[in-house]
């Protein structure tokens, strides 16, 4: 996603999934091995939303997006418009995501 993942300071970094061979680490650093199992999981989760994006099940100009929240590392999902970038749906929402951080400074 241009502009919103660009720097990411509010809204989180996005976690290409549209390709395999293009997808960027969302934390910069050493890579971690990632235990066999977990890898096919992601095979699976990559495979499972293409299917979905190729199936416009989202709409026509939509596709289904993961994002990892830099300040609450949490998992996002986001429904986002292809031609725009605009987020149409997220889960959780950013509110949600403002006050569990809010809550993780104040513990």
């Amino acid at each position: 996603m241009e502009g919103e993942g660009a720097g990411c300071p509010r809204t989180g970094c996005t976690m290409e999934i549209s390709s395999v061979d293009q997808q960027k680490p969302v934390i910069a650093g050493v890579p971690q091995p990632v235990p066999q199992e977990q890898a096919a999981e992601r095979k699976q989760l990559i495979q499972a939303v293409r299917e979905v994006n190729k199936s416009e099940m989202m709409g026509e100009n939509n596709e289904l997006t993961f994002v990892l929240d830099r300040n609450t590392r949490k998992a996002v999902v986001r429904v986002v418009n292809r031609q725009t970038n605009e987020v149409v749906f997220q889960i959780p929402p950013d509110y949600v995501l403002r006050m569990a951080e809010e809550l993780k400074r104040n513990s």
